[in-house]
């Protein structure tokens, strides 16, 4: 095995020996300290919750970008002043790739099943998306070729594209949660090729 298949292998070893916990519990101390010392949150508990949606959030662009063909050096949920984790260096997925900047806030809801279901109340929530590192304003500037400035078309296309990756994206969340740092491209693919059932 390489480096890289013997990492994915160690981390699903760790992630199978865990099946039974929920994600809070399975949190690695450093990503809930990081959030917890720097003050920004009240308790360990809240700590730990911010941690897991952050590794959704983050496993949402990590599995779309593998889906529609693009690359990316690792993905972190590492606690910066400016970000809560990230994808580095994301290349790649063509006239697709609004549907990774879309997939971290629709992983975030898959997460807890929290879907918007109507058009209106989509076109509500997307009219108040800035920001969110950039994501928002990408999604915007990328749909065009697609969808025009359709956006809730463009944004329900990223959710059938995203929804069925749902055993990937907890996989990948999983595993950012329990390994202390970065997880590289080969590691986070591994891993995404074989979810736990």
């Amino acid at each position: 095995m390489t480096g890289t298949a013997d990492q994915a292998a160690v981390i699903s070893a760790q992630l199978a020996r865990l099946i039974r916990y929920d994600d809070e519990s399975i949190v690695h101390d450093r990503w809930a300290l990081q959030r917890y010392d720097c003050g920004c949150y009240q308790g360990l508990a809240a700590a730990r919750a911010a941690a897991v949606r952050t590794a959704w959030h983050e496993a949402g662009h990590a599995v779309a970008a593998i889906g529609v063909g693009a690359r990316f050096s690792s993905a972190s949920i590492h606690h910066g002043h400016r970000s809560e984790g990230r994808v580095h260096g994301i290349t790649g997925g063509g006239q697709l790739g609004y549907v990774v900047d879309a997939a971290g806030q629709i992983a975030e809801r898959l997460m807890d099943w929290t879907m918007l279901e109507s058009d209106q109340q989509l076109r509500s929530w997307l009219a108040g998306w800035t920001g969110d590192g950039g994501d928002a304003r990408r999604f915007r500037a990328a749909i065009g070729p697609r969808h025009g400035t359709d956006e809730v078309a463009a944004w329900r296309h990223a959710e059938q594209v995203l929804t069925p990756m749902r055993p990937q994206v907890r996989q990948v969340a999983r595993a950012l949660l329990v390994h202390p740092r970065h997880l590289p491209y080969g590691v986070v693919s591994a891993l995404a090729a074989r979810p736990a059932s």
